[in-house]
């Protein structure tokens, strides 16, 4: 006895010619994308590449301040972050971040001559000795050199290596650059600048009064004179 075998024809399910159209330029666009962002296309140009241009607008004079204050000694810094960031409950392997930042900057101690009290001049009646009382040497914030300032290693996770592939790392690199004027900041404070400042501006005055015909002059620094750390703006414009 013989038994029938019946077969039933099969429907090839084709896509259509636009899809494939699609699908081709976007998988031939993202093949372009990964190889240009890994440098794997010598002597063609990036179709992806970005072009900067500055569009920027006129400066505006915002305020004009008098600086009534005597930069003293300026100090140089340079000083080494090491930043690392990592979750709780993955590894660093995973997510995680560790950057080797140099930061470099500089702080300027000055002394405020705008802010003196009244009673700190005296001069003697034939104007030949003079007696000056001034405040304390004070600290400028740092100023980041931020082009001497680079980053000297950095390890990632991987997915931070995704996140960084796909975005930038200006947030990371601000928080760098925060701790690194932070800690120059803070060392300034433990050195000799203050000092300098007043030795050097001490000795300038005695130096411009000494030719104005002075013969005696002495200049103090203390708590008595009153200072005024952030001078107020005499004119503005907008």
């Amino acid at each position: 006895m013989e038994t029938e075998t019946q077969t039933r024809p099969v429907t090839l399910v084709r896509t259509p010619w636009w899809a494939r159209i699609v699908i081709g330029v976007v998988a031939l666009g993202l093949l372009f994308f990964l190889l240009g962002r890994a440098d794997l296309l010598p002597g063609i140009p990036n179709p992806f590449e970005q072009t900067t241009t500055e569009r920027s607008g006129p400066v505006l004079l915002k305020s004009i301040q008098d600086m009534s204050r005597y930069e003293g000694a300026s100090g140089n810094f340079e000083v080494v972050v090491d930043l690392d960031k990592d979750a709780k409950f993955l590894p660093d392997a995973l997510l995680g971040k560790r950057t080797l930042y140099v930061g470099a900057g500089s702080v300027d101690a000055y002394v405020n001559l705008g802010g003196i009290a009244d009673n700190a001049v005296t001069v003697s009646s034939d104007r030949k000795t003079a007696s000056i009382r001034l405040p304390h040497a004070a600290l400028e914030r740092t100023a980041l050199d931020t082009k001497n300032s680079y980053v000297v290693s950095q390890s990632r996770g991987l997915f931070d290596r995704i996140g960084d592939f796909f975005g930038s790392d200006t947030g990371n690199l601000q928080q760098l650059n925060e701790l690194a004027a932070q800690k120059i900041q803070d060392a300034a404070k433990q050195t000799e600048l203050a000092t300098r400042a007043e030795t050097n501006t001490k000795s300038m005055l005695q130096q411009l009064l000494t030719s104005l015909g002075y013969t005696k002059v002495t200049v103090t620094f203390g708590s008595t004179a009153t200072a005024t750390p952030t001078p107020t703006p005499t004119a503005s414009s907008s």
